[in-house]
């Protein structure tokens, strides 16, 4: 099978975005860059040209930029981008003020419902007053305990636009899930919803919150939108208030957008929480515009009135990175629910009938599709969708076969990568480069994304760690709580002197394309040869019988060996003959060091609300250590599944 999946045609590159940039860039700097990896070069090279292009070239807007575009520069961690610039970032997203969409939203198959530009800038005005009338300032924290809905949008961009600080989780979070994130960082008001519908059913959140709200003391009021009940019940909840009533005494008026310093805290994100209480990383408003604003125009080809979608939900980083589509001029799509009921036609069924031009989603989605055999391709027209980005973990070769063959021929399907700690990405889509089968396609313009060997040197066509040797704007101001920069510190800059280090195992190639093997701390080490996890995966999880796997390293007679978790399709069973149908594939086209020393079926594998399966969490139940937060597993009882197993006692 070719490894060229997809060609740009030559019109399509021409008109790209980055294409029209990169000739806008030769012309202003008077250039002769001839490429999109001459202007990747160009971008690391000349950062203090790059980011300020940006801002040209999208039309960003700031009460100042400053006379200065980064002091420090040679510091990781200490870099200062725009140190005097003042801008507001709610004021970026709210580019349009006419009657065409800004914002649709979809509640699986019972709620539909849309917002014009005129009517979100409206809404805006009324929450940022509401909130300046209830004594939210500049640096207050105002979180959202809600789904992807079009009223979480309003209150972040009501949150932003007075110079306060956003931070969220999905209403499918537990109690103490949310107390371990939001009582960190003390919020002033918290926005909410009385339940929220996923598969069908509706789910009563009123008493998860009256529980949160009694354990988080600093909240002064909570605003309840009505979504899955008839009403906004607040009957029991502290300082409680329907979302009508809240906003009831405000008039639309020109909003008055709180210009704030470049690293002002924008939005509080939280780590994945399965190894200790979540860590919270704040970012700028200043970075988070710059770089979603590159990734959305320059990567991902978003121009004026297109119609963006990802599926995500608020306690995801997507969601974060979904909203900076709405400075490119997009309509953002909205989906709160099941993507599969009630059917898993559902999404596709959104993307014919809202003109969808950006489907992203996440691997696991693309591989779950292709494991139910659903052909949308041949139940679905997709004119309007030009482009599919995929994150979470990595994306298969097979998933790539997949979406050309199943879903649409003449499709950007882009791999992309990067986390909560920046975001954004460092590897991504170029709408001007080939798809190559399993392959991301480029790192991101601005960031000097490397690989590194264990001994600090760059290499090419090798696994190793992904590392960044340059600072960019959206590194995170630090962590919250952590005064002298430790934590932060620790986190990314402890393995190699000055350079981010972010735990992934990758390969970079001659052509700047990546892959990605999974997470350095969840690589397998037999034998002292380091294995990444995704290598397993999509050997194994090729096999009809096998619906999902977890493989972890078990420390065993001084040494480790490697455990294989499977999930089983309904009516198979793991007998030995499909056992040693497993190890066959994996030793074929892995290497004999790759085979499991065992393989055990499991009902069922623990993954975060993000979905992401918790290799960290499985491997320490294996080993009778705790799990020190539970509460940031969607299906922590499946935990249980792996605890105390006599398999792995011999």
């Amino acid at each position: 099978m070719s490894d060229l999946l997809w060609q740009p045609s030559p019109t399509r590159v021409e008109n790209a975005n980055v294409t029209r940039f990169r000739n806008w860039v030769n012309e202003k700097h008077s250039l002769k860059l001839d490429s999109f990896h001459a202007l990747y070069d160009w971008s690391v090279a000349s950062k203090e040209d790059f980011w300020p292009a940006i801002i040209d070239y999208v039309g960003l807007k700031a009460e100042s930029w400053g006379d200065s575009v980064l002091v420090d520069g040679n510091k990781m961690p200490g870099a200062k981008f725009f140190p005097n610039a003042r801008l507001n970032f709610s004021e970026n997203l709210l580019v349009r003020d006419d009657d065409t969409d800004a914002l649709v939203f979809w509640g699986e198959d019972k709620v539909k419902t849309r917002i014009s530009w005129c009517d979100l800038n409206i809404a805006v005005s009324k929450f940022s007053q509401a909130l300046r009338a209830e004594g939210i300032k500049k640096g207050d924290r105002v979180c959202g305990y809600m789904p992807n809905m079009i009223e979480t949008v309003i209150a972040m961009l009501g949150t932003a636009a007075i110079g306060a600080t956003w931070s969220s989780a999905s209403p499918d979070f537990g109690v103490q899930g949310v107390v371990d994130r939001f009582g960190q960082i003390e919020p002033k008001l918290m926005i909410t919803v009385d339940g929220y519908h996923y598969n069908g059913k509706s789910h009563d959140i009123r008493e998860k919150v009256r529980d949160v709200v009694d354990r988080i003391t600093t909240i002064q009021k909570v605003v309840i939108v009505k979504y899955a009940f008839d009403g906004a019940n607040t009957t029991g909840i502290r300082n409680g208030v329907s979302c009508d009533n809240f906003l009831a005494p405000f008039s639309p008026e020109k909003i008055v957008f709180e210009q704030v310093e470049f690293n002002h805290p924008l939005y509080v994100m939280f780590s994945s929480g399965t190894t200790g209480k979540p860590k919270c990383i704040v970012h700028g408003a200043g970075g988070t515009l710059l770089k979603q604003v590159s990734e959305h125009v320059l990567h991902c080809d978003v121009v004026p009135g297109d119609r963006v979608f990802y599926f995500t939900t608020c306690g995801w980083m997507m969601w974060n990175w979904l909203m900076g589509g709405l400075a490119a001029g997009a309509t953002l799509l909205l989906y709160d629910g099941s993507p599969f009921y009630p059917s898993g036609n559902i999404l596709f069924d959104y993307a014919d009938a809202e003109d969808m031009t950006l489907f992203g989603t996440s691997a696991k989605y693309i591989d779950a599709l292709a494991k139910a055999e659903l052909k949308p391709r041949e139940t679905h027209d997709l004119s309007t969708v030009r482009a599919m980005t995929s994150t979470g973990s990595p994306l298969a070769p097979e998933s790539f076969d997949y979406v050309y063959r199943d879903i649409k021929s003449d499709i950007h399907l882009a791999s992309i990568s990067g986390g909560t700690d920046i975001l954004g990405c460092f590897v991504l889509a170029c709408p001007a480069l080939p798809v190559k089968r399993g392959i991301i396609q480029t790192r991101a313009l601005g960031l000097a994304v490397d690989v590194f060997d264990d001994d600090g040197k760059s290499i090419r066509n090798q696994k190793g760690e992904l590392v960044c040797t340059a600072p960019f704007p959206s590194m995170p101001i630090g962590f919250w709580n952590d005064p002298d920069g430790a934590r932060y510190k620790e986190a990314y800059f402890n393995r190699f002197d000055n350079i981010w280090c972010h735990g992934d195992y990758v390969e970079l190639d001659d052509d700047g394309g990546m892959v990605i093997y999974g997470r350095s701390d969840a690589t397998l080490n037999p034998g002292g040869v380091r294995i990444g996890t995704a290598e397993i995966y999509r050997q194994v999880e090729k096999l009809p019988e096998i619906q999902e796997s977890i493989v972890i390293g078990q420390e065993w007679d001084n040494d480790v060996r490697v455990v294989l978790f499977v999930v089983l399709r309904e009516k198979y069973q793991l007998d030995e003959l499909l056992i040693d149908r497993i190890r066959k594939q994996i030793r074929n086209n892995c290497t004999p060091r790759h085979v499991p020393a065992k393989i055990i079926a499991v009902a069922d594998i623990p993954r975060t609300k993000s979905g992401k399966i918790t290799e960290l969490a499985v491997r320490d139940v294996v080993h009778g250590r705790p799990v020190k937060n539970q509460e940031a597993l969607a299906n922590p009882t499946a935990l249980e599944l792996f605890s105390n197993l006599p398999e792995l006692r011999s």
